[in-house]
């Protein structure tokens, strides 16, 4: 039998584009479905009904009719706008960030295990929602989502040549694919040191739930240290920058200087 003509899905918006006069491209992950996108129609108009509950980071139920190129979205409920996320500046540029990571690594019709991921952003959003701590979010989902989509970093035994790391100051191989022994590292480009407490906090996030992550208190030099390493294997498995990823270092570099 083909497909039905209209079918429905949880979402969460991920990105926008805008189309024609009024029309905008959605992008939406999905737990069934993965990645995918639709139009939907006339919805920068100011009566739209529909552009409430397809605002970026906004968690909704989707009706969507197939079409040839492009489905088209014909019914949208909001579950949750995560609405103390959008008040916030720092939370919103956060979840932008958690969306283009999304976007960014994964494709339309992928196999990887999307239920996870989806759940994943979700709780993530909520989090933030709520006011957890941001660096420690970004953190837990940039290690878990390189996990759910097949670059999960070694991080227990050197991955040239097998043996298991020593508890002192290692080094991180992007090209590598995670923590260098002392011998390996020499001959590897693009090293970054990794400290005793980065690589057990890493290995924590890479097995542990975020309510447990959520209660590690991460010092800002911690952070720091996590974060270029992350953001650096990030980059080198996308091969390009992150956009937004350079405003939330402007809002870091803007509240020091407050």
């Amino acid at each position: 039998m083909p497909p039905p003509h209209e079918y429905q899905t949880e979402a969460v918006i991920i990105r926008k584009t805008r189309l024609g006069e009024a029309d905008r491209i959605i992008t939406f992950y999905t737990p069934g479905l993965g990645k995918l996108q639709a139009v939907a129609k006339a919805v920068r108009k100011t009566r739209s009904k529909l552009s409430g509950h397809l605002e970026l980071l906004t968690h909704s139920q989707v009706t969507l009719a197939r079409g040839r190129n492009l489905d088209t979205v014909i019914g949208s409920q909001a579950i949750n706008s995560f609405l103390p996320l959008r008040n916030n500046l720092e939370a919103t540029s956060a979840g932008i960030y958690l969306a283009e990571l999304v976007n960014l690594f994964t494709a339309e019709a992928d196999r990887i295990d999307n239920h996870k991921l989806f759940k994943l952003l979700v709780n993530t959003l909520e989090q933030l929602s709520q006011g957890a701590i941001g660096h420690t979010c970004l953190r837990y989902f940039e290690l878990q989502l390189l996990g759910y989509t097949g670059y999960r970093p070694q991080l227990k035994a050197c991955p040239v040549c097998r043996r298991p790391l020593e508890p002192v100051t290692n080094t991180f191989s992007p090209g590598a694919g995670g923590v260098l022994c002392e011998r390996c590292a020499a001959n590897q480009a693009l090293p970054y040191s990794i400290s005793v407490n980065g690589l057990k906090v890493l290995r924590l996030f890479q097995d542990c739930d975020i309510t447990t992550a959520l209660r590690m208190k991460l010092s800002a030099e911690l952070n720091l240290e996590l974060e270029k390493l992350l953001r650096s294997y990030c980059r080198y498995i996308l091969e390009r920058e992150i956009k937004s990823a350079a405003w939330l270092d402007s809002l870091k570099t803007f509240n020091v200087n407050k």
